[in-house]
């Protein structure tokens, strides 16, 4: 869980979210569990921030039912596909979903 100040201090990073929800034609829920993904696993470092977030996107669209590519999501977010990749199950898990064994 997360405090209402981590979600204002990261204002900038829901707004990407958002836009890349947007362009991937995700609906209300995918958006908000990737927010509340994001939110709730936020980065210490500046750096890591970018895969996180598209992480969560990825991981949000998954547990709304709206899967979309790695790829895709990585593009939304201008990251590496890799970066998704090597954080998404990893913040499922942290936050208390059994991700897919596929």
């Amino acid at each position: 869980m997360y405090r209402a100040r981590d979600r204002i201090d990261n204002e900038e990073w829901i707004t990407r979210l958002t836009r890349a929800a947007d362009g991937l034609d995700l609906g209300s829920e995918a958006r908000s569990n990737a927010v509340d993904l994001f939110c709730s696993n936020v980065p210490d470092g500046e750096r890591s921030k970018p895969a996180v977030a598209a992480a969560s996107l990825y991981a949000g669209a998954l547990i709304a039912g709206e899967e979309r590519s790695q790829g895709a999501v990585a593009a939304a977010m201008d990251v590496t596909r890799l970066s998704v990749q090597n954080r998404w199950k990893t913040l499922l898990e942290k936050s208390g979903f059994d991700p897919p064994e596929w």
